[in-house]
């Protein structure tokens, strides 16, 4: 079995994963309370999140070496958020940090605080203009074997290759937060041709609709594609 390190203290993004993403063996950044902190000051959503696997992959490598786990070691970074039409595409990459002073690189603020600036601007926009998506993007780096060198395993920065995976979720804004299922953005956000928004729908129904959903099913493609094809038998011939 593969283990795939989540690389979040998030306990919600920790949850939707592993309620979608079956067959592994799913630890998350709790289970190495000693792994550094990684700043997201990426423009993108895809620079953070291949910044945030890479960072904790080098780390496990030198602290969590293949002689101490038996299976291949994956590390799984997600940088997701919010995009509103009305806003230029704000909040975006700041999706977690919203309310926060503009100069802050790092650092989450409270879902309500976010939820509160995002309505007040969005204040006297009419429903028709309130267009809006999640974006997820997923970096997945396989923490490599060593390669010795004089007795000394070593590791290349380019042995940390990356492979990424992407879902968006169409939807628009309302006028105030319902439902409390959901977590971030989730009690504003209508998915595209529902009435319900994705913290009334639940965890059930926003995991086959949702950004992060989508992303994951690109990655569970990815390793059915690695698989080995069994060999036909002279049964099926």
């Amino acid at each position: 079995m593969k283990t795939i390190v989540i690389a979040t203290h998030n306990s919600h993004k920790v949850d939707e994963i592993r309620a979608i993403l079956d067959g592994f063996q799913l630890l998350s950044l709790d289970e190495f309370p000693e792994a550094p902190g990684v700043v997201e000051d990426a423009n993108t959503f895809v620079g953070n999140a291949t910044k945030k696997a890479v960072e904790l992959a080098r780390w496990l490598y030198v602290a969590f070496p293949p002689t101490r786990h038996s299976s291949p070691l994956f590390v799984l970074a997600d940088d997701s958020g919010l995009e509103v039409d009305a806003l230029g595409g704000a909040p975006g990459v700041r999706s977690a940090r919203f309310s926060a002073p503009e100069s802050a690189r790092s650092g989450n603020m409270p879902d309500a605080e976010n939820n509160a600036k995002l309505l007040q601007l969005l204040k006297d926009v009419p429903l028709d203009k309130r267009r809006a998506r999640f974006q997820c993007v997923m970096a997945l780096v396989l923490v490599p074997e060593p390669k010795t060198t004089s007795a000394s395993p070593v590791c290349y920065a380019d042995e940390f290759e990356v492979q990424t995976f992407d879902g968006t979720c169409e939807g628009r804004i309302g006028f105030e937060p319902r439902g409390k299922k959901g977590f971030g953005y989730d009690p504003l956000f209508l998915p595209v041709g529902l009435e319900e928004t994705f913290a009334e729908l639940g965890e059930k129904a926003k995991n086959k609709l949702s950004h992060r959903a989508k992303a994951l099913e690109k990655l569970k493609d990815y390793f059915k594609s690695k698989e080995p094809k069994p060999k036909a038998s002279f049964d099926s011939l």
